[in-house]
């Protein structure tokens, strides 16, 4: 999953050395069936942060959707392209970064109701197997800690291409979704509508619109 970390206008730098030391389950493909270009992928990354961006999206009052997303976050990442199954990614996010456009709604967010910003700073990912699905797309399983409680999630993830860019920065984009029950980590707040339903609904999107920047070689 293209989920690394650079502050916007900071030097890039080379990301913590992250790599295959303890194999992951057998992927579903073998690294033979892979495109070249994936093959070529191979090694740490980077995340482009004005170029990306880690938010969700959940039902609000049973007719329209809430947009968010979270600006500050720490990630590594490893792909291997030759043999999906060693790939790996770390993110630790700082909720209290989390943006809706209302700041009022963005208050209640972190406090006890839902994140409890004070008592529990991040949320984080960890990675435990990835799969090749076939063609561009993997699925990748992992540990996701909400409020102290880590539960299992599986995250769809599609690679969208590769490109130097005009800054000779290879770069390669990818698209990661899943769908969380947030009750499932103890974000039960809610009030019931009059006509029936909820206020928010616990169904949550997560989405991972990634521009990954290739991490300089380590010396």
């Amino acid at each position: 999953m293209g989920i690394f970390s650079r502050r916007q206008g900071a030097t890039l730098e080379p990301a913590p050395a992250v790599g295959p030391s303890t194999p992951f389950p057998a992927a579903a493909a073998a690294g033979a069936t892979l495109d070249p270009t994936l093959r070529a992928l191979t090694g740490q990354w980077t995340i482009d942060r004005p170029h990306s961006r880690i938010g969700f999206s959940v039902r609000h009052a049973m007719v329209t959707t809430v947009r968010g997303a979270f600006s500050d976050y720490d990630s590594t990442l490893y792909f291997d392209g030759a043999r999906p199954s060693e790939s790996r990614a770390e993110i630790a996010i700082r909720v209290a970064s989390v943006d809706t456009g209302v700041e009022q709604r963005d208050a209640h967010l972190i406090g006890t109701d839902f994140f409890d910003a004070q008592r529990h700073p991040e949320m984080t990912f960890r990675s435990v197997s990835t799969v090749h699905e076939g063609g561009e797309s993997f699925r990748m399983a992992g540990e996701l800690t909400i409020r102290g409680v880590m539960r299992p999630v599986e995250l769809q993830l599609d690679y969208l291409g590769s490109v130097l860019d005009p800054f000779g920065f290879e770069r390669a984009g990818f698209d990661g979704t899943t769908t969380i029950d947030r009750t499932d980590w103890g974000l039960v707040y809610n009030q019931r509508l009059e006509a029936g339903g909820t206020m928010v609904s616990e169904k949550v999107r997560l989405q991972f619109d990634i521009s990954a920047i290739r991490s300089a070689p380590l010396t």
